[in-house]
């Protein structure tokens, strides 16, 4: 098990204040180093803003020098990555920015809220986001810059995973991120009944949130400076067979992730992180990014998993639709749908859903997806059963969606 990222929040104001950015990155140096010595890997450190449209103060055709500016800066206080936050429905104009934004750096994400408790279900954001992911395939040849944009449906601020990490105020906190699917794998590898490996990994999960958040606690210096909003415990995969979620699933009885058992396996897994004792955020829960695992890409490639079911996954999971290779020359009108029926499931669900789509320029489903990405396993372009919305379904009104009790 290892930390993806240790995700610091705040509002940077604009133009960017530097004693803050600094003040973030030695936090960042310091909770590196506490982890390091407590013998655990840390792989990225991060920073999250508040919403871009509300550091912008509504000035939205100012984020791409604001990418630009942050993108500089990250190297100067030695912070790997950096989200800007999403647009927002109440700034219909913030999304059209975001694939320059994209462009103007290499190390900043973005999101774009489709559905929120305020908003409902916009129409119009869903329509605004399927937009961006077909302009983001085009700025590189391999359709990357993706890697960079999710759409996010009823997505809390807090969540330290990338892209959908943003900030609400002005008080300073942090989360930590894992990378924890070997332990999944452990669990049930050598498990006889469903309930030996699941005490197994809820213990496993307890034993290292807790001593993770022990370490963040010991962190903050004055609780009224700076918050700890916990730990986003998802299953997140590498993209080898020991760090494998859809490996552990296949641990679990399931001849091949994709086949029918796989939903109990996925609802199984995210329960067990439900179950565990160490303080929450974000998502926490089983999570399907189809390029980062190696099993999940070979079950794709095999024609086996298949976009909607990782749709029907998500109805259990923690994150949604991650990573999920397309064809290059899919419309924004034909990933729309998609894209609501996400945001669908989020609002009636009450639960945090993304997308993070990649179509691939030149590729077509089936074609092989191969990227030169030491996070990535190399896969098939999936199949997307999809066609653009008749009305009223293709309108651009925004409408609410009741959680379910």
């Amino acid at each position: 098990m290892k930390i993806r990222s240790i995700t610091y929040f705040f509002n940077p104001k604009y133009p960017l204040d530097e004693n803050a950015l600094r003040t973030a990155g030695e936090f960042l140096a310091q909770a590196r180093s506490a982890y390091e010595t407590a013998g655990y890997e840390v792989q990225t450190t991060r920073l999250a803003t508040i919403p871009f449209p509300k550091l912008l103060d509504g000035k939205v055709e100012q984020a791409p020098l604001l990418a630009q500016k942050l993108s500089v800066m990250l190297k100067q206080i030695g912070v790997a990555y950096a989200a800007l936050g999403p647009a927002l429905i109440e700034f219909p104009e913030s999304y059209t920015v975001i694939p320059e934004a994209i462009s103007a750096s290499e190390n900043i994400f973005f999101g774009g809220v489709m559905a929120d408790r305020k908003n409902g279900i916009s129409l119009q954001a869903v329509k605004a986001c399927g937009r961006i992911i077909q302009q983001a395939s085009t700025i590189t040849p391999d359709g990357f810059a993706n890697l960079r944009f999710a759409a996010l449906a009823n997505v809390k601020a807090g969540a330290p995973f990338f892209p959908a990490a943003y900030h609400e105020g002005d008080k300073p906190a942090f989360a930590i991120a894992v990378e924890s699917a070997d332990l999944a794998v452990e669990a049930f590898s050598g498990s006889q009944t469903l309930d030996d490996g699941r005490r197994e990994l809820i213990a496993s999960i307890t034993r290292h949130g807790q001593a993770i958040a022990k370490i963040a606690r010991s962190l903050i210096p004055d609780p009224q400076l700076l918050t700890f909003n916990g730990l986003d415990f998802s299953l997140a995969p590498f993209p080898d067979d020991a760090h494998s979620l859809g490996g552990a699933v296949e641990k679990m009885g399931v001849p091949k992730i994709g086949l029918h058992g796989s939903l109990a396996a996925a609802a199984i897994l995210t329960e067990a992180v439900d179950r565990a004792d160490f303080p929450h955020t974000g998502f926490s829960g089983f999570m399907q990014p189809i390029l980062e695992d190696s099993v999940l890409a070979k079950r794709a490639a095999e024609g086996v998993l298949t976009v909607k079911d990782a749709l029907l996954y998500s109805a259990v999971c923690g994150t949604g639709l991650d990573t999920v290779p397309l064809a290059g020359d899919l419309t924004a009108e034909e990933m729309t749908p998609l894209l609501l029926d996400i945001s669908a499931l989020a609002m009636r669900l009450d639960k945090p859903l993304t997308a993070r789509l990649m179509p691939i320029p030149g590729k077509r489903a089936g074609d092989a997806a191969e990227f030169d990405f030491g996070f990535f396993a190399n896969s098939r372009v999936m199949a997307l059963e999809s066609a653009p919305l008749n009305m009223p379904l293709g309108g651009s009104e925004s409408f609410s969606i009741k959680e379910r009790h």
